[in-house]
């Protein structure tokens, strides 16, 4: 068997955090197995789906690095489903219905009013249809036996069809709702592997009877615990945080799906370079039921550990074009995101304002500036720098330290002196010093 997963979002709106772990988790998991990983676009709902959402998927798919091996739209495949949908009605599987919304609530409030399960009650065989009204269509669950699968995620999972209602898969107007047309596609595209949220597990029960009546096996199903914010809430900036949100926080894709490739398991999350590095271990053995916190800090937290070990030919042509592999060695270890290198890139090769000091500090730094002079600039000059001043001033600690950093970087904190002050190099220097001396 080919393993074979399928993302399918609606190009209603754009992908948030929760889709994104949805769509990651398809192709880890096909790619660990070697298999195929189809993106399928769900626009049966005409009035809501846009091409500008469709497309917008498509990029942040890219900007991800979840390239699918495969691409259907629904809306190509009606006649597919039309097709389907005869065999089923021949079969007596699926089954006219004429009850208005209000009827069917009116219905509900009765059986809830006596303690009663609010499912679907089947009008007696031969009742006429109304007149002048159109039909909506029903799938025929079977009642006979109990509908049961090994969950990947959940385990053993067993449903008594009785407490379903038979599924409305078609409306009135002709269009068609999301299960059936899910299962005609998943059998036709040669899915193996369904990984869903676990709000999906009762769809689930009502699709494998869908699969039996088409003929076909039901795939296997694995039913993640929902994705929520970290304060234990489902909150709304996660239900909205996307990947446009993100590339404008200057986050790195690999920073993001790192989090959600292991957010819901025991082990420690730690930032991979490569989707090959996420799917080496993937397993949904690994997660469990409870629900997975998800916090944007802990986006951040890895992205800094990321940018940390890549190299600079992983990143030279994000960098300015005057960027050096040694500059990118010096200032790594100081990066949050990726644009922090362009700024302490101006901070060693280009002009900075020169601070305010303190009367006291701005006579030690014109002493620097003198000392900076008559040193050997080719062994180390930042040692060289602070031991004269530390001779000659008895400063030291901050003291010595703080007013040279803000001085020749314009900075509080930073990278190490020794290897920005080498980089900044002998005449930069100096008049950074002599600058803030006067200022």
């Amino acid at each position: 068997m080919t393993v074979t997963t399928r993302f399918a979002p609606s190009p209603t709106g754009r992908l948030h955090v929760g889709n994104i772990r949805t769509a990651l988790h398809n192709a880890l998991f096909a790619r660990r197995h070697g298999g195929r990983f189809v993106l399928r676009i769900d626009d049966t709902d005409r009035e809501r789906s846009t091409a500008a959402f469709d497309d917008a998927i498509h990029a942040d798919l890219a900007w991800l690095g979840l390239h699918p091996d495969a691409t259907v739209r629904q809306s190509e495949r009606f006649s597919l489903y039309e097709r389907e949908f005869d065999k089923l009605k021949a079969a007596g599987r699926v089954y006219p219905c004429y009850e208005t919304p209000e009827e069917l609530d009116l219905r509900r409030k009765i059986l809830l009013g006596r303690s009663l399960p609010p499912v679907y009650e089947r009008p007696p065989e031969g009742t006429p249809p109304p007149e002048n009204r159109a039909p909506h269509w029903r799938f025929r669950l079977d009642h006979d036996a109990p509908i049961a699968w090994d969950d990947l995620v959940r385990g053993p999972q067993k449903f008594d069809p009785k407490l379903l209602s038979d599924p409305v898969v078609r409306r009135e107007d002709g269009s068609w709702l999301y299960l059936l047309p899910s299962v005609i596609d998943d059998i036709d595209l040669g899915i193996s592997h369904i990984v869903r949220g676990e709000d999906h597990v009762s769809n689930s029960a009502t699709q494998i009877q869908m699969f039996d009546a088409l003929g076909a096996p039901a795939p296997h199903f694995a039913h993640e615990a929902l994705l929520v914010a970290a304060e234990g809430k489902l909150s709304k900036r996660l239900g909205s945080l996307g990947v446009e949100d993100l590339r404008t926080a200057g986050l790195e894709p690999m920073a993001l799906l790192s989090l959600l490739a292991l957010i819901g398991i025991s082990q420690p999350v730690e930032a991979a370079a490569t989707l090959d590095d996420l799917a080496r271990d993937f397993d949904f053995a690994h997660f469990g039921r409870a629900p997975a916190h998800f916090d944007l800090h802990d986006v951040e937290l890895l992205n800094a550990r990321l940018l940390h070990q890549l190299e600079f030919a992983a990143v030279a042509d994000r960098l300015p074009a005057d960027a050096t592999e040694q500059d990118w060695q010096l200032l790594r270890p100081n990066l949050e995101r990726l644009a922090d290198f362009a700024e302490w890139h101006a901070v060693i090769a280009g002009d900075i304002a020169p601070p305010e000091l303190s009367h006291d500090d701005r006579a030690f730094v014109r002493e620097a500036a003198a000392v900076a002079e008559s040193l050997d600039w080719s062994a180390e000059p930042w040692r060289a720098l602070t031991d004269a001043l530390k001779a000659s001033t008895g400063r030291k600690g901050k003291l010595l330290f703080h007013p040279l950093r803000l001085a020749l970087t314009a900075r509080d904190s930073g990278p190490e002196m020794a290897g920005l002050l080498t980089r900044i190099g002998r005449d930069r220097a100096i008049a950074r010093l002599t600058a803030a001396a006067r200022r």
